[in-house]
């Protein structure tokens, strides 16, 4: 006699390669094909979700691409003013101190707009999590330069790439705030292969468990690909990322426990 299988078998969960965390709403994301802010949200949630702080998180995301966060991340989220996130997630965070509070914020907000409530907000060492995205362009109002565009590197509003000498360098965030004190974790990632998204989740779960310890902001720089505003396509994105990007953005951790890694 056939022996036959019924599908609640093949659905146990040791016979699962992947499952989607149920912590995102189960609507097509909205970004464009290719787009690194999708994996971001997914490393986010698959965190909180593993840590049981679903109901104890609050995420915060102001102007720009990541305002869209409010569509796909189940759990309670406050939009900001431009750049202005880190100001309110520190009002969540006092007002609530065992709450988990995140900022997830774009380069054209947190590195131009909201330059000086992430300088001042690291300074005073808050005890919530910063997370980056940084393309080196704005990306939802139309591929303009922003702070983090590289010398040379085209946009719409430096149509024959950024001359330095008029519009300046790009700033460096991550290097910037990781001489401050009240800076206790920060690490620079990225989301473009199997290997860095382990990476990324990795860093984004020791960024939240930092803030149980209360000894100042953990910031994770994620550098991604917009591949829309670079007038590419997602391949060809990720590799003039690789070639372009990483050398000057490079990946890895650059303040661990409080203390400035040195580099090699």
């Amino acid at each position: 006699m056939e022996k036959t299988i019924n599908k609640e078998q093949i659905r146990k969960p040791e016979n699962l390669v992947y499952r989607r965390t149920p912590l995102l709403v189960d609507v097509p994301l909205s970004y464009c094909p290719g787009c690194g802010h999708g994996t971001a949200h997914r490393m986010i949630m698959e965190v909180i979700e593993e840590m049981g702080i679903q109901q104890d998180t609050i995420g915060i995301a102001p102007v720009g691409c990541s305002v869209l966060a409010y569509d796909f991340l189940d759990i309670d989220m406050q939009q900001a003013a431009h750049g202005r996130a880190p100001a309110l997630a520190t009002a969540i965070k006092r007002l609530w101190p065992d709450k988990f509070v995140f900022t997830y914020q774009g380069d054209g907000d947190l590195a131009a707009i909201g330059t000086a409530e992430t300088i001042h907000a690291c300074n005073r060492g808050e005890h919530f999590t910063m997370i980056f995205v940084n393309n080196g362009i704005y990306g939802m109002t139309g591929g303009q330069m922003a702070p983090t565009t590289l010398p040379h590197m085209r946009s719409s509003t430096s149509p024959y790439g950024r001359d330095v000498e008029i519009m300046g360098f790009p700033l460096k965030m991550t290097e910037l705030i990781t001489h401050l004190p009240g800076t206790y974790y920060v690490t620079r990632q990225s989301v473009h292969t199997p290997a860095n998204v382990r990476k990324t989740k990795k860093a984004i779960r020791k960024a939240f468990e930092n803030q149980k310890l209360k000894k100042g902001i953990s910031f994770v720089e994620i550098v991604s690909n917009c591949n829309s505003g670079w007038k590419m396509n997602a391949v060809q994105a990720n590799k003039w990322m690789e070639e372009n990007m990483f050398p000057f953005y490079p990946l890895g951790d650059l303040k661990v426990d409080g203390q400035i890694v040195e580099k090699k």
